[in-house]
């Protein structure tokens, strides 16, 4: 179905250095401007970010330092991108918590007027999540085909949760699946293990706080140690242990991060 335009639609995702709006940078920008008459306008552009791309960061998008060396800063491109995108409305997935946000931020930074007050922002994946709700009724319906009577109900629910990993073993059995990041997982089968290894987040604490790398080495995923390993951190910085341990942390992040500091003396970690 043609998309029904009165002002041109800019599609835009971008690569960064990582997810802080306010300390990160934009590495990459592509944009497809849909226009009202139906013609596609595409640009895609890298951008030196003047700050180094974590090597966690550059095995998620593919790009490294030495690819952005020689291309231009975002002060650079800023007016001609500002340019392209005067008049059009903007469109992507999850772009009210990071693309429109980092976008903007750049901007700011370069000292070029990009306005959003008269802009629509469309955003799949609010689309996409409001469609098809991610609640225990929505999971009830989808793969059991019936309605969930007496939701919220503890009882209700907890068996609700029985017949819908039944329906997802059978319906998924065999099926290969990928991560966030791209990397293969084993296959979904009617295993325990297996079934634990595919519901684990990559966290190391229940709030994230710290996570694993690709190379599952805890690594600090907040602050000015945000992407740095914690052990590394740890025998640098002795004092940021204590720290947190005053500081406003969850208990399990404070317990995590004895774990990973006694584990130190054990060579776990290394």
């Amino acid at each position: 179905m043609k998309i029904n335009l009165k002002n041109p639609l800019a599609f835009f995702d971008l690569e960064s250095t990582g997810t802080d709006i306010m300390h990160d940078r934009i590495v990459e920008i592509s944009v497809v401007k849909l226009l009202p008459n139906g013609e596609r306008q595409t640009r895609t552009k890298r951008i030196n970010p003047t700050i180094p791309i974590p090597a966690e960061v550059t095995a998620i998008h593919g790009i490294s330092d030495t690819d952005i060396a020689d291309a231009p800063t975002f002060k650079q491109i800023a007016k001609s991108l500002a340019d392209f995108l005067k008049g059009a409305d903007l469109a992507g997935f999850n772009i009210l918590r990071f693309d429109v946000p980092m976008l903007v931020e750049e901007f700011l930074r370069a000292g070029v007027d990009f306005n959003l007050q008269n802009r629509k922002i469309i955003d799949l994946q609010r689309i996409y999540h409001l469609m098809e709700p991610r609640t225990l009724s929505a999971a009830y319906k989808f793969y059991c085909g019936k309605e969930l009577e007496g939701a919220h109900s503890a009882e209700v629910d907890t068996l609700a949760c029985l017949e819908v990993l039944e329906a997802q073993i059978e319906k998924y059995d065999g099926v290969e699946v990928k991560d966030t990041r791209g990397n293969v997982l084993k296959p979904v089968a009617n295993d325990m293990a297996i079934l634990n290894e595919l519901s684990l987040s990559r966290n190391v604490d229940l709030m994230g706080r710290m996570v694993y790398d690709d190379k599952n080495v805890p690594v600090f995923n907040f602050g000015k140690h945000k992407g740095k390993s914690v052990v590394e951190v740890l025998k640098a910085e002795p004092s940021y242990y204590d720290w947190m341990m005053k500081g406003d942390f969850a208990l399990n992040t404070k317990q995590e991060l004895t774990r990973i500091k006694l584990s130190m003396a054990t060579n776990l970690f290394k």
